[in-house]
């Protein structure tokens, strides 16, 4: 029986529904041609599921088509945007960005990796939705995490994925991932980027707590829920509910990629 505390992607086990249809299947990832098949007690649990989570999927393949093609920055309209919303300060650091940019697309993927994170985790401040934005849960554009540089970790996340896309790094090489990131005991919800060399890869993290980026198998701390791209959801193995509903975090993805293309982040 797989125990509840063991991370998804070292434990070889992914619940997963295709797009077309709700049968069980098994499905291939992570590191050592590592089959990833459903445990027997997920069935119960995915039954009660499947409506909720074909709804998801149909607002994946109706809105990630955006994450299909690399990102073509209009930095002349970010940074009119930056400043006319946020100020100087966030008009140069768009451009410290582009500049990033710009010295990181000769660099390996493995190095473009780093400096995208190090970009982010050393500029912006994490706090909560609640205190910047007086609300429960706001997944805000890229443009806005640099504009008042300060974010929480959907922040992080969105904006180390939207430079990595523009920086030609196609899609199905990343994955969202939302979590339980589990310290001293006690758990919460979180959200990281991983990076999958290949399909049957390891994939590496970047995150705004721990700023190394380092294989999965190697956060223990981290056990993944759900995770997503543009093609299908992951479930976490042990079909657990969970407090935060893929269905209306799909809808945020929807709404901010919508929102970075107004922003100058176009597909």
């Amino acid at each position: 029986m797989l125990k509840k505390s063991t991370p998804l992607w070292d434990t070889r086990h992914l619940s997963t529904l295709p797009l077309a249809t709700g049968r069980r299947r098994e499905h291939t990832l992570d590191t050592s041609v590592q089959t990833l098949e459903w445990q027997d007690d997920l069935a119960d649990q995915m039954t009660r599921y499947r409506t909720h989570i074909r709804a998801v999927l149909g607002m994946i393949k109706a809105c990630m088509w955006i994450s299909l093609t690399v990102v073509a920055v209009d930095l002349n309209q970010m940074s009119s945007l930056a400043k006319a919303r946020f100020g100087d300060r966030a008009s140069e650091t768009v451009a410290d960005w582009h500049g990033l940019l710009a010295s990181a697309e000769p660099e390996s993927t493995l190095k473009q990796l780093e400096l995208v994170n190090d970009f982010f985790n050393s500029r912006v401040r994490w706090s909560t939705d609640r205190d910047i934005y007086d609300t429960e849960d706001y997944w805000a554009t890229p443009l806005e995490t640099m504009g008042r540089l300060v974010g929480d970790c959907e922040d992080f996340s969105i904006a180390k994925f939207a430079s990595l896309r523009e920086l030609g790094i196609p899609p199905e090489q990343l994955r969202l991932i939302y979590v339980k990131a589990i310290s001293g005991g006690l758990s919460q919800a979180h959200m990281v980027l991983a990076w999958y060399e290949t399909p049957r890869s390891m994939p590496l993290i970047l995150d705004n707590i721990n700023q190394t980026i380092l294989p999965a198998n190697q956060r223990r701390d981290l056990q993944p829920v759900f995770s997503f791209n543009s093609e299908e959801l992951w479930l976490g193995a042990t079909g657990n509910r969970v407090s935060a509903s893929p269905q209306a975090r799909m809808s945020r993805w929807r709404q901010v990629l919508d929102q970075m293309r107004k922003e100058g982040l176009e597909g």
